[in-house]
């Protein structure tokens, strides 16, 4: 943050500050959009937690930003903070930006760093660091040596544990990476007896003997003659399985011929063998699956479990009383029918309903039987803060806790003039910690701070850490 303040800064000098006739509010507002430029540039270095996706912003943005901001001043009586924040948050730095959850995130930082009152109180731009006064240009550098604080995810309006997992993916890439450079004899050690091809063997052998046989789906659609919302979800998702399943069925058998020297081993073979290998998805898996970031052994346990649960559901198809929301291939298609289920039970138009979220005080041993109305969901974490049970908001997450379980969530259908929209923050819910691409939905979660505060920390809920 020091250095890309002072890179900010640098762009300027003492001419273009005593440019404008109303010099402490040009250089006010200046100083700020410095900040600001310096924030949405270096936040990158979080990942997903801090842009959904990568943009390039650019020291252009924050030049003529500030051509526009001193015609503004010029032109007007008063100071216009709307137009203003809207052009530079929507043109210059958002016309980059090309994810309406990140052109929240910028939107918010904006009407943080440029309020109406600025010139009146002191405001903030992090802790412990205020807007300067009427400086000159050598004065404004010297500001930011002595009084910006040190280096932490705190300036970005981050929670310190965005800190723990930017170094902990950094790491993880590393050692990736240096895996893959060495040879496979060097990767297996000294003095092993096994070769590659036995080890990819012993792992092909552990994943078909656990492999589950594909659903019947004609036993299974012929249990009832009922095809409500929630029994076409389970429907598919057996079809989503069985897909995968027979791919991954497929592939091992074809690669042990392979092995056993039955058949040529072609390029697709050669790298499903290098991932079981490396304990790596093999893509032609991945394609078929869900996003996921996990290692193959994980991964494959995850896929079992996922397997048990739809056993369960396909038993006598009524729904589970608490759905495991992160074992489903398609989340999104369940919590739309909730909203179908509801909808024609109290015969609202769909269009005119929104999904509303409770968070119990529970956990899924408690419940024995499903919700009266809508679902109880489960499986669900929170990235950037936490969930205080007792309290039912949102609050500061604890340090080195960085993604804490939530509790059982009712999700029901109301319609949209009753929804809630006092001391909430509209959460968005992701598959996986990769953000962006994964998105599912928005749950409307209650807080007593801000939720500007949530928005600058990059407060998700994840269906799978």
């Amino acid at each position: 943050m020091h250095a890309n303040l002072h890179a900010a800064l640098d762009n300027f000098d003492q001419d273009i500050l005593d440019q404008c006739s109303r010099e402490q509010e040009f250089k006010t507002i200046l100083f700020s959009l410095c900040y600001f430029h310096a924030c949405v540039a270096e936040r990158r270095k979080f990942g997903p937690q801090g842009w959904n996706r990568k943009y390039p912003f650019n020291t252009g943005d924050l030049t003529i930003s500030v051509n526009v901001l001193y015609n503004y001043l010029e032109a007007n009586a008063q100071v216009p903070w709307e137009d203003l924040r809207y052009l530079f948050g929507e043109i210059m730095y958002g016309g980059h930006i090309t994810d309406d959850w990140d052109r929240r995130l910028c939107r918010t930082y904006l009407e943080e760093y440029m309020q109406p009152n600025q010139f009146d109180r002191k405001l903030s731009l992090a802790p412990g660091f205020v807007v300067p006064s009427n400086l000159d240009y050598q004065g404004y550098h010297d500001f930011i040596d002595e009084m910006l604080p040190h280096e932490s995810p705190v300036h970005y309006g981050l929670h310190p544990n965005a800190e723990i997992e930017f170094l902990t993916v950094t790491s993880d890439n590393l050692f990736h990476t240096l895996l893959e450079l060495q040879s496979p004899d060097a990767v297996m050690g000294e003095g092993v007896s096994q070769t590659l091809e036995e080890k990819v063997k012993t792992i092909l052998d552990e994943v078909l003997e656990k492999l589950p046989e594909e659903y019947n789906m004609s036993d299974i659609t012929s249990k009832t003659a009922e095809r409500s919302p929630y029994i076409l979800v389970c429907f598919q998702e057996c079809e989503r399985m069985n897909t995968l399943i027979s791919e991954i069925r497929r592939s091992l058998k074809e690669l042990d011929l392979g092995l056993k020297g039955e058949l040529a081993i072609s390029s697709e073979m050669e790298k499903l063998q290098t991932a079981l290998f490396f304990d790596n998805v093999p893509n032609t898996w991945t394609k078929l699956a869900y996003p996921s970031t996990y290692s193959l052994a994980i991964w494959y346990n995850d896929v079992l479990q996922r397997c048990k649960e739809l056993d369960s559901w396909t038993q006598d198809l009524s729904l589970p009383s608490v759905v495991w929301l992160s074992g489903l291939f398609n989340p999104q298609s369940f919590l739309t029918a909730v909203m179908q289920t509801l909808a024609r039970k109290n015969e609202w138009p769909l269009d005119k309903v929104n999904l509303t979220v409770d968070v119990t005080k529970k956990f899924k041993e408690e419940f024995n039987q499903p919700a009266r109305e809508g679902a109880y969901v489960y499986g669900l974490y929170m990235e950037g803060a936490r969930w205080d049970t007792q309290a039912g908001v949102i609050t500061e997450a604890r340090l080195k806790e960085l993604t804490p379980g939530m509790p059982v969530i009712s999700v029901r259908a109301v319609p949209n003039d009753r929804q809630e929209t006092r001391n909430i923050y509209e959460c968005p819910v992701y598959k996986t910690k990769i953000r962006g691409p994964t998105y599912v939905w928005t749950f409307s979660l209650k807080t007593r701070e801000r939720p500007a505060k949530w928005v600058l920390a990059g407060v998700a809920l994840l269906l799978s850490v």
